[in-house]
């Protein structure tokens, strides 16, 4: 499946129409890679429930479904793509490149 077609919400949105499973489901979570390698996101976390473990959860569930997709896109194993991602994970939490900073009124981040 291919995504990317251009003018849904802005340049570059993922045209994600042909998903019949995100019906009935919430978005709590945008990424966008910035010119300078910076990744902004818009975070709502209400979406998930009150327990910040819960966006730890969904995280790692994006990390899983990065890895098929890479895997998928790059042909490369999913095992291997699943190491890369969690050396990127480690080399973040190590020495972290960007500091997050609120979006918009009242702290939205």
């Amino acid at each position: 499946m291919s995504f990317g077609r251009r003018g849904i919400g802005h340049k570059g949105a993922i045209d994600v129409s042909g998903i019949p499973a995100l019906a009935g489901g919430e978005e709590f979570l945008r990424m966008w890679k910035q010119a300078n390698g910076n990744v902004l996101c818009v975070i709502d976390p209400a979406k998930l429930g009150a327990d910040p473990a819960l966006f730890g959860l969904a995280i790692v569930d994006a990390i899983r479904h990065g890895a098929k997709a890479y895997a998928n896109a790059v042909n490369v194993s999913e095992d291997h793509a699943y190491e890369r991602i969690m050396e990127g994970v480690s080399a973040e939490l190590g020495n972290p490149t960007d500091t997050p900073r609120p979006l918009g009124p009242g702290g939205t981040h």
